[in-house]
Protein backbone atom coordinates (compact mmCIF):
# COMPACT_ATOMS: atom_id res chain seq x y z
CA UNK A 1 0.00 0.00 0.00
CA UNK A 2 1.30 3.75 -0.93
CA UNK A 3 1.90 6.05 1.88
CA UNK A 4 -0.44 8.73 2.12
CA UNK A 5 2.44 11.19 2.41
CA UNK A 6 3.39 9.08 -1.41
CA UNK A 7 0.69 9.87 -3.06
CA UNK A 8 0.18 13.46 -2.21
CA UNK A 9 4.00 14.41 -3.52
CA UNK A 10 2.81 12.54 -6.41
CA UNK A 11 -0.40 14.33 -6.86
CA UNK A 12 1.54 17.35 -6.09
CA UNK A 13 3.70 16.70 -9.05
CA UNK A 14 1.43 15.65 -11.43
CA UNK A 15 0.03 19.10 -10.92
CA UNK A 16 2.80 20.85 -11.16
CA UNK A 17 3.87 18.93 -14.51
CA UNK A 18 0.15 19.89 -16.01
CA UNK A 19 0.41 23.55 -15.54
CA UNK A 20 -0.06 25.14 -19.26
CA UNK A 21 2.94 25.97 -21.04
CA UNK A 22 5.79 23.39 -18.78
CA UNK A 23 5.72 20.58 -21.46
CA UNK A 24 4.98 22.28 -24.83
CA UNK A 25 7.33 21.85 -27.79
CA UNK A 26 8.99 24.69 -29.68
CA UNK A 27 7.88 25.69 -32.80
CA UNK A 28 7.32 28.36 -34.15
CA UNK A 29 4.33 30.36 -33.65
CA UNK A 30 2.75 32.95 -35.85
CA UNK A 31 0.30 35.53 -34.20
CA UNK A 32 -2.10 37.84 -36.93
CA UNK A 33 -4.13 40.34 -36.87
CA UNK A 34 -3.11 42.19 -33.96
CA UNK A 35 -1.99 46.28 -32.74
CA UNK A 36 1.18 46.01 -31.55
CA UNK A 37 2.05 48.20 -28.08
CA UNK A 38 6.19 47.73 -28.79
CA UNK A 39 6.74 48.82 -24.83
CA UNK A 40 8.03 52.39 -25.98
CA UNK A 41 6.21 54.12 -28.37
CA UNK A 42 2.69 55.08 -28.26
CA UNK A 43 1.39 54.49 -31.64
CA UNK A 44 0.92 50.93 -31.88
CA UNK A 45 2.10 48.80 -34.84
CA UNK A 46 -1.25 48.02 -36.49
CA UNK A 47 -2.66 44.96 -38.27
CA UNK A 48 0.30 43.46 -37.99
CA UNK A 49 1.82 39.81 -37.44
CA UNK A 50 3.98 38.46 -34.79
CA UNK A 51 6.55 35.52 -35.22
CA UNK A 52 7.85 33.70 -32.34
CA UNK A 53 10.50 31.49 -32.80
CA UNK A 54 12.25 29.22 -29.17
CA UNK A 55 11.71 31.76 -26.46
CA UNK A 56 12.47 34.61 -28.87
CA UNK A 57 10.45 37.00 -31.62
CA UNK A 58 12.00 36.53 -34.65
CA UNK A 59 9.60 39.33 -36.40
CA UNK A 60 7.25 41.84 -36.37
CA UNK A 61 5.27 42.74 -39.48
CA UNK A 62 2.42 44.46 -41.18
CA UNK A 63 3.04 41.94 -44.32
CA UNK A 64 1.71 38.76 -44.27
CA UNK A 65 3.68 36.88 -42.86
CA UNK A 66 4.30 32.26 -43.00
CA UNK A 67 6.08 29.67 -40.37
CA UNK A 68 6.51 26.07 -42.00
CA UNK A 69 5.72 23.42 -39.27
CA UNK A 70 4.51 26.43 -37.07
CA UNK A 71 1.34 27.19 -34.92
CA UNK A 72 -1.23 30.15 -36.24
CA UNK A 73 -2.98 31.43 -34.00
CA UNK A 74 -5.64 34.38 -34.83
CA UNK A 75 -5.54 37.59 -32.63
CA UNK A 76 -9.04 38.58 -34.27
CA UNK A 77 -7.57 42.49 -33.77
CA UNK A 78 -6.65 42.50 -30.24
CA UNK A 79 -3.55 44.76 -28.71
CA UNK A 80 -0.82 42.87 -28.26
CA UNK A 81 1.49 44.39 -25.06
CA UNK A 82 4.57 43.23 -23.51
CA UNK A 83 4.96 41.12 -20.48
CA UNK A 84 4.28 43.56 -17.32
CA UNK A 85 6.62 43.92 -14.62
CA UNK A 86 6.57 44.64 -11.02
CA UNK A 87 9.77 46.18 -9.40
CA UNK A 88 8.62 45.66 -5.85
CA UNK A 89 7.69 42.53 -5.33
CA UNK A 90 7.46 39.45 -2.34
CA UNK A 91 7.79 36.01 -3.66
CA UNK A 92 8.16 35.15 0.04
CA UNK A 93 5.56 37.51 1.47
CA UNK A 94 2.82 38.36 -0.76
CA UNK A 95 0.80 35.41 -0.43
CA UNK A 96 1.36 33.95 3.13
CA UNK A 97 -0.95 35.41 6.29
CA UNK A 98 1.51 37.46 8.68
CA UNK A 99 0.09 35.02 11.36
CA UNK A 100 2.21 31.96 8.70
CA UNK A 101 5.10 34.21 9.41
CA UNK A 102 5.07 34.40 13.11
CA UNK A 103 4.22 30.74 13.63
CA UNK A 104 5.22 28.87 10.50
CA UNK A 105 8.61 27.62 9.15
CA UNK A 106 10.32 28.33 5.71
CA UNK A 107 8.69 25.43 3.97
CA UNK A 108 5.80 26.46 4.28
CA UNK A 109 6.54 29.92 3.12
CA UNK A 110 8.37 28.63 -0.13
CA UNK A 111 5.09 26.35 -1.05
CA UNK A 112 3.29 29.10 -0.76
CA UNK A 113 5.65 31.26 -2.39
CA UNK A 114 5.48 28.73 -5.32
CA UNK A 115 1.69 28.40 -5.28
CA UNK A 116 1.23 31.97 -5.93
CA UNK A 117 3.67 32.76 -8.47
CA UNK A 118 1.84 30.64 -10.84
CA UNK A 119 -1.41 33.35 -10.26
CA UNK A 120 1.30 36.01 -10.58
CA UNK A 121 1.90 34.64 -13.97
CA UNK A 122 -1.88 34.40 -14.96
CA UNK A 123 -1.98 38.02 -14.21
CA UNK A 124 0.01 38.74 -16.88
CA UNK A 125 3.15 39.32 -14.79
CA UNK A 126 6.10 37.77 -16.43
CA UNK A 127 8.74 39.49 -14.66
CA UNK A 128 8.76 41.03 -11.09
CA UNK A 129 12.11 41.91 -9.34
CA UNK A 130 12.02 40.60 -5.81
CA UNK A 131 12.86 42.71 -2.94
CA UNK A 132 12.73 41.05 -0.11
CA UNK A 133 12.27 37.23 0.75
CA UNK A 134 13.81 33.76 0.14
CA UNK A 135 12.57 33.33 -3.33
CA UNK A 136 15.36 31.03 -4.87
CA UNK A 137 14.17 27.51 -4.71
CA UNK A 138 11.22 28.89 -6.64
CA UNK A 139 13.11 30.88 -9.09
CA UNK A 140 15.48 27.76 -9.57
CA UNK A 141 12.56 25.43 -10.44
CA UNK A 142 10.25 28.29 -12.39
CA UNK A 143 13.40 28.43 -15.32
CA UNK A 144 13.79 25.08 -15.15
CA UNK A 145 10.04 24.82 -16.58
CA UNK A 146 9.47 22.74 -13.26
CA UNK A 147 6.53 25.08 -12.28
CA UNK A 148 4.72 27.98 -13.69
CA UNK A 149 5.68 31.63 -12.48
CA UNK A 150 7.55 34.43 -13.51
CA UNK A 151 10.72 35.52 -13.96
CA UNK A 152 12.53 36.16 -10.55
CA UNK A 153 15.37 38.86 -9.87
CA UNK A 154 15.46 38.11 -6.53
CA UNK A 155 17.64 40.83 -3.79
CA UNK A 156 17.47 37.58 -1.08
CA UNK A 157 16.77 38.45 2.56
CA UNK A 158 16.36 42.05 3.03
CA UNK A 159 19.05 43.23 5.47
CA UNK A 160 18.38 45.93 8.40
CA UNK A 161 20.20 46.61 11.80
CA UNK A 162 18.87 45.48 14.88
CA UNK A 163 15.47 47.72 15.60
CA UNK A 164 15.44 48.37 11.85
CA UNK A 165 12.51 47.55 9.56
CA UNK A 166 13.33 43.55 9.07
CA UNK A 167 13.92 43.13 13.07
CA UNK A 168 10.66 41.40 13.95
CA UNK A 169 12.36 39.52 16.45
CA UNK A 170 10.43 39.14 20.07
CA UNK A 171 10.92 42.14 22.08
CA UNK A 172 12.69 39.95 24.69
CA UNK A 173 15.68 39.23 22.75
CA UNK A 174 18.08 42.11 23.92
CA UNK A 175 20.13 42.06 25.00
CA UNK A 176 22.41 39.92 22.32
CA UNK A 177 25.43 38.12 22.90
CA UNK A 178 28.37 37.88 21.00
CA UNK A 179 27.46 34.07 19.70
CA UNK A 180 24.18 33.74 20.40
CA UNK A 181 23.33 32.24 17.26
CA UNK A 182 20.75 33.65 14.66
CA UNK A 183 17.21 34.21 14.84
CA UNK A 184 14.81 31.51 12.58
CA UNK A 185 14.22 33.44 9.71
CA UNK A 186 17.75 34.98 9.67
CA UNK A 187 18.98 31.52 9.50
CA UNK A 188 16.48 30.28 6.82
CA UNK A 189 17.31 33.54 4.62
CA UNK A 190 13.64 34.96 4.43
CA UNK A 191 15.28 38.18 6.32
CA UNK A 192 18.61 39.50 8.20
CA UNK A 193 19.81 41.75 10.15
CA UNK A 194 23.63 43.06 9.96
CA UNK A 195 24.96 45.78 12.02
CA UNK A 196 28.64 47.25 12.30
CA UNK A 197 30.86 47.44 9.07
CA UNK A 198 32.65 44.25 9.29
CA UNK A 199 28.90 42.12 9.85
CA UNK A 200 27.43 44.21 6.91
CA UNK A 201 30.38 43.37 4.68
CA UNK A 202 29.83 39.71 5.33
CA UNK A 203 26.20 38.92 5.11
CA UNK A 204 26.02 41.27 2.17
CA UNK A 205 28.20 38.97 0.38
CA UNK A 206 26.53 35.52 1.83
CA UNK A 207 23.74 37.20 0.08
CA UNK A 208 25.25 37.56 -2.93
CA UNK A 209 26.51 33.93 -2.95
CA UNK A 210 22.76 32.87 -1.97
CA UNK A 211 22.28 34.38 -5.80
CA UNK A 212 20.86 37.98 -5.49
CA UNK A 213 20.75 40.08 -8.96
CA UNK A 214 21.33 43.34 -6.47
CA UNK A 215 21.08 43.58 -2.73
CA UNK A 216 17.97 45.00 -0.72
CA UNK A 217 18.58 46.87 2.57
CA UNK A 218 16.28 49.38 5.32
CA UNK A 219 17.80 53.29 5.20
CA UNK A 220 14.87 53.83 7.20
CA UNK A 221 11.62 53.43 9.63
CA UNK A 222 8.90 50.86 8.24
CA UNK A 223 4.95 50.45 8.54
CA UNK A 224 4.77 47.28 9.84
CA UNK A 225 7.75 46.94 11.82
CA UNK A 226 7.46 47.80 15.47
CA UNK A 227 10.76 49.43 16.79
CA UNK A 228 11.78 51.66 14.03
CA UNK A 229 9.22 54.92 13.65
CA UNK A 230 9.11 56.97 10.77
CA UNK A 231 11.62 59.07 11.04
CA UNK A 232 14.54 56.95 12.00
CA UNK A 233 17.74 57.23 9.75
CA UNK A 234 19.19 53.30 9.86
CA UNK A 235 22.42 52.72 9.56
CA UNK A 236 25.51 54.73 9.63
CA UNK A 237 27.24 56.20 6.36
CA UNK A 238 30.47 53.75 6.91
CA UNK A 239 27.58 50.87 6.88
CA UNK A 240 25.93 52.14 3.90
CA UNK A 241 28.74 52.94 1.99
CA UNK A 242 29.98 48.89 2.85
CA UNK A 243 26.60 47.82 1.05
CA UNK A 244 27.27 49.74 -1.74
CA UNK A 245 31.12 48.15 -2.08
CA UNK A 246 29.97 44.83 -1.81
CA UNK A 247 27.44 45.41 -4.54
CA UNK A 248 29.54 47.29 -6.64
CA UNK A 249 32.52 44.86 -6.41
CA UNK A 250 29.86 42.34 -8.00
CA UNK A 251 28.88 44.82 -10.88
CA UNK A 252 25.52 45.31 -9.35
CA UNK A 253 23.40 47.96 -6.98
CA UNK A 254 22.09 48.42 -3.69
CA UNK A 255 17.77 49.57 -3.33
CA UNK A 256 16.58 50.95 -0.19
CA UNK A 257 13.51 50.55 1.68
CA UNK A 258 13.29 54.83 2.63
CA UNK A 259 10.35 57.31 3.27
CA UNK A 260 12.07 60.20 4.45
CA UNK A 261 14.62 62.80 3.45
CA UNK A 262 17.22 62.56 5.81
CA UNK A 263 17.48 58.65 5.43
CA UNK A 264 17.18 59.27 1.52
CA UNK A 265 20.14 61.99 1.42
CA UNK A 266 22.37 59.71 3.19
CA UNK A 267 21.77 56.59 0.86
CA UNK A 268 21.79 58.69 -1.96
CA UNK A 269 25.54 59.74 -0.94
CA UNK A 270 26.75 56.47 -0.06
CA UNK A 271 25.48 55.50 -3.99
CA UNK A 272 22.28 53.41 -3.58
CA UNK A 273 20.76 53.60 -6.90
CA UNK A 274 16.93 52.72 -6.21
CA UNK A 275 14.50 53.93 -3.09
CA UNK A 276 12.02 52.56 -2.66
CA UNK A 277 8.56 53.94 -1.30
CA UNK A 278 9.88 57.52 -0.80
CA UNK A 279 6.45 58.68 -0.06
CA UNK A 280 7.33 61.33 2.60
CA UNK A 281 10.44 63.04 0.07
CA UNK A 282 10.40 66.90 -0.42
CA UNK A 283 11.43 68.43 -3.96
CA UNK A 284 15.09 68.79 -2.38
CA UNK A 285 15.51 65.20 -1.96
CA UNK A 286 14.09 64.31 -5.25
CA UNK A 287 15.87 66.46 -7.34
CA UNK A 288 19.14 65.21 -5.46
CA UNK A 289 17.91 62.03 -6.97
CA UNK A 290 17.75 63.14 -10.36
CA UNK A 291 21.62 64.81 -9.85
CA UNK A 292 22.44 61.34 -9.17
CA UNK A 293 20.84 58.97 -11.77
CA UNK A 294 19.02 57.35 -8.64
CA UNK A 295 15.91 55.74 -9.28
CA UNK A 296 12.31 56.01 -7.22
CA UNK A 297 10.46 52.98 -7.02
CA UNK A 298 7.05 53.94 -6.00
CA UNK A 299 3.66 51.63 -5.45
CA UNK A 300 0.22 53.55 -5.42
CA UNK A 301 -0.53 52.49 -1.96
CA UNK A 302 -3.29 54.47 -0.79
CA UNK A 303 -5.77 55.00 2.39
CA UNK A 304 -8.70 53.32 0.53
CA UNK A 305 -10.23 50.55 -0.32
CA UNK A 306 -7.74 48.30 -0.78
CA UNK A 307 -5.53 49.78 2.12
CA UNK A 308 -3.50 47.19 4.17
CA UNK A 309 -4.94 46.38 7.83
CA UNK A 310 -2.66 46.38 11.24
CA UNK A 311 -3.10 44.89 14.40
CA UNK A 312 -1.23 47.66 16.53
CA UNK A 313 -2.50 51.07 16.33
CA UNK A 314 1.37 52.41 15.91
CA UNK A 315 1.56 50.59 12.54
CA UNK A 316 -1.97 51.95 11.26
CA UNK A 317 -1.03 55.37 12.09
CA UNK A 318 2.57 55.13 11.08
CA UNK A 319 0.25 53.94 7.02
CA UNK A 320 -1.87 56.79 7.45
CA UNK A 321 1.01 58.77 7.42
CA UNK A 322 2.61 56.91 4.77
CA UNK A 323 -0.14 57.10 2.55
CA UNK A 324 -1.03 60.88 2.87
CA UNK A 325 2.57 61.69 1.03
CA UNK A 326 1.98 58.84 -1.80
CA UNK A 327 0.28 61.43 -4.31
CA UNK A 328 2.74 64.42 -3.67
CA UNK A 329 5.96 62.36 -3.66
CA UNK A 330 4.78 61.14 -7.04
CA UNK A 331 3.51 64.08 -8.75
CA UNK A 332 7.40 65.90 -7.22
CA UNK A 333 8.85 62.92 -9.10
CA UNK A 334 7.19 63.09 -12.45
CA UNK A 335 7.38 66.96 -12.85
CA UNK A 336 11.23 66.98 -11.94
CA UNK A 337 12.01 64.08 -14.74
CA UNK A 338 13.20 61.60 -11.80
CA UNK A 339 13.43 58.03 -13.40
CA UNK A 340 10.26 56.76 -11.78
CA UNK A 341 9.47 51.89 -11.65
CA UNK A 342 6.05 50.51 -10.84
CA UNK A 343 5.67 48.19 -7.88
CA UNK A 344 3.10 46.34 -5.89
CA UNK A 345 4.35 45.75 -2.48
CA UNK A 346 1.65 42.79 -2.06
CA UNK A 347 2.65 41.61 2.11
CA UNK A 348 0.25 38.69 3.54
CA UNK A 349 -2.56 38.62 1.76
CA UNK A 350 -2.95 35.90 -0.92
CA UNK A 351 -6.23 38.09 -1.59
CA UNK A 352 -5.02 41.37 -1.86
CA UNK A 353 -2.05 40.22 -4.02
CA UNK A 354 -4.91 39.24 -6.83
CA UNK A 355 -5.63 42.77 -7.56
CA UNK A 356 -1.59 43.46 -8.86
CA UNK A 357 -2.97 44.87 -12.27
CA UNK A 358 -5.48 46.56 -10.43
CA UNK A 359 -3.00 48.63 -8.66
CA UNK A 360 -1.00 49.02 -11.63
CA UNK A 361 -4.63 50.55 -13.22
CA UNK A 362 -4.32 52.91 -10.55
CA UNK A 363 -1.36 54.73 -11.52
CA UNK A 364 -3.53 56.45 -13.92
CA UNK A 365 -4.18 58.99 -11.29
CA UNK A 366 -0.60 60.71 -12.36
CA UNK A 367 0.04 58.88 -15.61
CA UNK A 368 -1.76 58.51 -18.75
CA UNK A 369 -2.30 54.51 -19.63
CA UNK A 370 0.44 54.74 -22.48
CA UNK A 371 2.94 56.25 -19.35
CA UNK A 372 1.47 53.61 -17.05
CA UNK A 373 1.96 50.58 -19.80
CA UNK A 374 5.48 52.46 -21.02
CA UNK A 375 6.06 52.10 -16.91
CA UNK A 376 5.55 48.74 -16.35
CA UNK A 377 7.62 47.12 -19.33
CA UNK A 378 10.11 49.10 -20.88
CA UNK A 379 11.00 51.28 -17.83
CA UNK A 380 10.57 48.63 -15.35
CA UNK A 381 13.24 46.85 -17.36
CA UNK A 382 15.45 49.53 -17.64
CA UNK A 383 15.54 49.55 -14.07
CA UNK A 384 16.30 46.09 -13.85
CA UNK A 385 19.37 46.62 -16.03
CA UNK A 386 21.28 47.93 -13.00
CA UNK A 387 22.18 44.42 -12.07
CA UNK A 388 24.37 44.39 -15.00
CA UNK A 389 26.12 41.10 -15.04
CA UNK A 390 24.24 39.78 -12.15
CA UNK A 391 20.62 40.00 -14.19
CA UNK A 392 19.99 36.76 -15.05
CA UNK A 393 18.49 36.84 -18.21
CA UNK A 394 20.43 38.44 -21.09
CA UNK A 395 18.96 36.67 -24.28
CA UNK A 396 17.38 39.17 -25.18
CA UNK A 397 15.28 42.33 -23.75
CA UNK A 398 12.83 42.33 -21.56
CA UNK A 399 9.28 44.31 -21.37
CA UNK A 400 9.67 45.20 -25.48
CA UNK A 401 8.24 43.30 -28.35
CA UNK A 402 10.94 43.91 -31.22
CA UNK A 403 13.12 40.77 -33.23
CA UNK A 404 15.15 39.54 -30.46
CA UNK A 405 13.36 40.35 -27.42
CA UNK A 406 12.30 37.79 -25.11
CA UNK A 407 8.81 36.10 -26.40
CA UNK A 408 6.64 37.65 -23.25
CA UNK A 409 3.85 38.79 -24.44
CA UNK A 410 -0.10 39.58 -23.70
CA UNK A 411 -3.12 39.65 -25.38
CA UNK A 412 -5.71 42.25 -24.66
CA UNK A 413 -9.30 42.04 -25.64
CA UNK A 414 -9.54 45.95 -26.09
CA UNK A 415 -6.61 48.63 -26.10
CA UNK A 416 -5.29 49.32 -22.75
CA UNK A 417 -4.03 52.55 -24.09
CA UNK A 418 -7.33 54.06 -24.13
CA UNK A 419 -8.73 52.03 -21.29
CA UNK A 420 -5.77 51.49 -18.69
CA UNK A 421 -8.31 49.65 -16.38
CA UNK A 422 -8.19 46.52 -18.64
CA UNK A 423 -5.74 45.58 -17.09
CA UNK A 424 -7.37 45.54 -13.55
CA UNK A 425 -9.21 41.99 -14.38
CA UNK A 426 -6.47 39.77 -16.41
CA UNK A 427 -8.36 36.81 -16.14
CA UNK A 428 -11.45 38.88 -18.23
CA UNK A 429 -9.56 40.63 -20.75
CA UNK A 430 -5.87 38.76 -21.00
CA UNK A 431 -7.19 36.11 -23.73
CA UNK A 432 -3.47 35.06 -24.32
CA UNK A 433 -0.33 34.99 -21.76
CA UNK A 434 3.05 33.99 -22.99
CA UNK A 435 5.89 33.32 -21.45
CA UNK A 436 9.37 32.36 -22.83
CA UNK A 437 7.81 31.85 -26.19
CA UNK A 438 5.39 29.18 -24.18
CA UNK A 439 1.61 29.77 -23.73
CA UNK A 440 0.47 29.48 -20.73
CA UNK A 441 -3.03 31.12 -21.01
CA UNK A 442 -4.90 30.89 -24.72
CA UNK A 443 -9.04 31.50 -24.59
CA UNK A 444 -9.04 32.46 -27.85
CA UNK A 445 -10.47 29.03 -29.48
CA UNK A 446 -13.49 29.43 -26.70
Amino acid sequence: MKSPIRISLVALLAAFASSPGLAQDQSPILITNVNVFDGVNEALIENANVVVTGNLISEISTEDLAVAGGTVIDGGGRTMIPGLIDVHWHTSYCCASQSTVVTGDILEIAIRGAMGSERTLMRGFTTVRDVGGNPFATKKMIDAGEISGPRILPSGPPMSQTGGHFDYGAYQDVPSNPGDSLWYWNRVGLMLIADGVDDVTLRSREVMRMGASQLKISGGGGVSSVYDPLDVSQYTMAELRAFVEVAESYNTYVASHIFTDEAAQMAIEAGVKSIEHGNLLSRETIQMMKDNDVWLSVQPILNDEDAFSFNDPVSTQKFIEVTDGTSNSIQMAKEIGVKVAFGTDMLFDADLAEKQGAFLAKMSRWYTPYEVLKMATSTNAELLELAGPRHPYQQGPLGVLEPGAYADLILVDGNPLENIDLVADPDANFDLIMKDGKVFKNTLGD
